[in-house]
């Protein structure tokens, strides 16, 4: 399943919320080097119950829009596990 994920680095905590069908990460790394990225996975991963390997960033590396790959998980499960 592919989600549209809204990047807001150097935020003052790490949290996800949903604005219609984007996921907003407000993430406490800075975004160099991929901290940021990896710190959005790390924290999908946590919230969603499942393995950093499972989820993937497949486009937007390098942007605030990314495209997130998650293995195994329905959109409504997603949904529900963040919420």
């Amino acid at each position: 399943m592919r989600l549209t994920v809204r990047v807001i680095p150097r935020s003052s905590k790490n949290s996800l919320s949903w604005e219609e069908e984007t996921l907003k990460a407000r993430l406490m790394a800075p975004p160099v080097e991929g901290a940021a990225n990896e710190a959005l996975i790390a924290l999908l991963a946590q919230r969603l119950g499942l393995s950093k390997r499972s989820i993937r960033i497949v486009q937007g590396a390098t942007g605030r829009q990314k495209i997130v790959e998650i293995a195994d998980l329905t959109l409504e499960e997603v949904r529900r596990r963040i919420e």
